[in-house]
């Protein structure tokens, strides 16, 4: 073993003289592989004595320590040179074009909200908006919703355990009536609204999800009447589904915040084992809809007397899925670019009445 020093100093000139990863990758086997010298060394350890270990035990350790050391070092070296030459040679050819990405579309929602905006401002209304975190009194209360109704029980209100200012309790908005009363506290009437956006409830399946999307419409005015109402969702609905044969049915119901309230069927025809809107083979329900409550006009600050209006409201989602033919509900909130692929919109296509709203 008194030659150690001297295969030292041979393995630290080999680590040293490695031109590049791969030799040094080499040299490193050599030495410390399974059949390594070093490493063979290191195997006669158990074959030594007690005092032939605790003599030459230390020099071999160290003779593999330092080769260890030296690779490590010379790893270092050789990467940061070859950091350092590509730093030098490389570059980026900023008037190359960039490589073509997948195209961006619109989501079928965001399009419904478009051809609902669009339609709605050809009958001469606004679109409100309001807070998707409400007040219990605005979500509820003013609505001429009391106490006991069921909508307030906890298994279909997303509640939150702080209240407002005033003492009220906050929960996600149930649907998006509470921007009919913020319109009617903050606008002076004649009003025509339709309020588009986010509500939540708690309930899913293949037709209803924790969140969805709604539209609202609100007019007040004077000497409104249930012929107004139905009037406009007729020329909606034909607009909408971009068809002169849509039937609408409406039928007696019962909503705390409207009097009378009117439950409103599309009529439809199966062909070819789809559900087709238009002539009245068969009907489904489609809208809530009725004339303001009296109580409602006068808890936002206006006169009942003076002042009449309608409502309405509708799913969005609901309304997506019948026009374009999509089955699940669920498959709206997914995020499955496939799913967006094949019912998405072209991102520079904006509804129109002449060209079509759902071009």
């Amino acid at each position: 073993m008194a030659d150690l020093e001297q295969m030292t100093g041979d393995w630290l000139a080999r680590i040293g003289a490695a031109g590049d990863l791969a030799a040094l990758e080499t040299e490193r086997v050599a030495a410390l592989g399974k059949q390594g010298v070093v490493t063979g060394l290191l195997k006669t350890l158990g074959g030594m004595s007690p005092e032939e270990r605790q003599s030459e035990g230390p020099r071999i350790h160290a003779l593999r320590e330092a080769v260890t050391a030296a690779i490590a070092d010379r790893k270092a070296a050789l990467e940061g040179a070859e950091l350092e030459r590509r730093l030098a040679t490389e570059g980026l050819d900023m008037t190359l074009p960039v490589a073509g990405a997948s195209e961006g579309s619109v989501h079928p929602v965001s399009q419904v909200m478009d051809e609902l905006a669009e339609i709605f401002a050809d009958l001469g209304f606004a679109v409100a908006t309001g807070p998707e975190i409400e007040d219990d009194w605005r979500n509820f209360t003013a609505l001429n919703i009391p106490e006991s109704h069921p909508a307030r029980a906890m298994h279909d209100t997303f509640y939150f355990d702080r209240k407002d200012g005033e003492g009220r309790s906050m929960l996600l908005r149930t649907h998006t009536s509470p921007v009919q009363i913020r319109t009617m506290q903050s606008q002076e009437p004649p009003i025509y609204v339709i309020a588009p956006g986010r509500t939540y409830r708690s309930d899913s399946d293949a037709t209803h999800t924790p969140m969805f999307h709604q539209v609202e419409g609100l007019v007040i005015d004077r000497g409104i009447t249930l012929g107004h109402l139905k009037w406009t969702l007729e020329t909606f609905l034909k607009a909408y589904f971009e068809r002169d044969d849509i039937v609408l049915r409406l039928r007696p119901s019962y909503f705390p915040f409207t009097e009378p309230s009117a439950e409103v069927d599309v009529g439809y025809t199966i062909q070819n084992g789809r559900r087709v809107l238009g002539g009245t083979d068969h009907w489904m329900e489609l809208l809530g809809s009725g004339m303001v409550h009296p109580r409602v006009i006068a808890n936002c600050g206006l006169d009942p007397d003076d002042w009449q209006g309608f409502a309405f409201g509708c799913g969005i989602d609901r309304l997506a899925m019948l026009k374009y033919g999509m089955d699940d509900l669920r498959a709206f909130f997914d995020g499955d670019m496939r799913w967006l692929r094949h019912y998405g919109f072209r991102a520079l296509d904006v509804p129109t009445l002449s060209g079509g709203v759902g071009a």
